[in-house]
């Protein structure tokens, strides 16, 4: 290996002291970065907390629409990602669900509605909850201003009922 690199240099039985030390450099720098390379990604966990029964076909066409908005973004189930998906289609399921899921140490949680929304806040205060289909989050608690963060095509005042953002 060592020869093939050193082909055509000067370098052979009588190798220049700084000829080595400049090898020996290039050398140490570019190993790091070749394994560095060869690191496979880390898997992101994805958990989501559904208001249904999991033979419901909305909620089957809802994971379905999900999981193909993330493909088309470039996670892959299996992966480069992991996505946990409980049915809390009744209250008791929902609790027990909702610490399930934190359990698995999920990167992020999906609530699909506000009862799935205070499940998951009962349950945990350190890893982030994105919702969906919340009817009034600052009324709820579930944020604390009326500017909503990350809610695509949705004004304030529609999340609100005011006029001002």
């Amino acid at each position: 290996m060592l020869s093939v690199a050193l082909r055509g240099s000067t370098w052979g039985p009588r190798m220049r002291r700084r000829e080595f030390i400049a090898f020996s450099m290039r050398a140490a720098v570019s190993w790091p970065l070749a394994v560095r390379a060869q690191q496979p990604e880390p898997v992101r966990r994805i958990g989501v907390l559904m208001h249904l029964e999991a033979d419901d076909q909305e909620g089957q066409d809802r994971i379905l629409a999900f999981r193909q908005g993330l493909q088309q973004l470039g996670w892959i189930d299996g992966h480069n990602m992991q996505v946990d998906i409980r049915w809390g289609g009744k209250d008791a399921d929902r609790r027990r669900y909702a610490s399930e899921l934190i359990a698995r140490a999920p990167d992020v949680i999906l609530a699909s509605t506000t009862l799935a929304m205070v499940a998951l806040q009962q349950t945990t205060s350190t890893v982030p909850i994105v919702f969906v289909n919340v009817t009034d989050p600052v009324g709820a608690g579930f944020v604390r201003s009326g500017h909503p963060l990350g809610l695509g095509g949705m004004s304030a005042k529609t999340l609100t009922g005011r006029g001002q953002p």
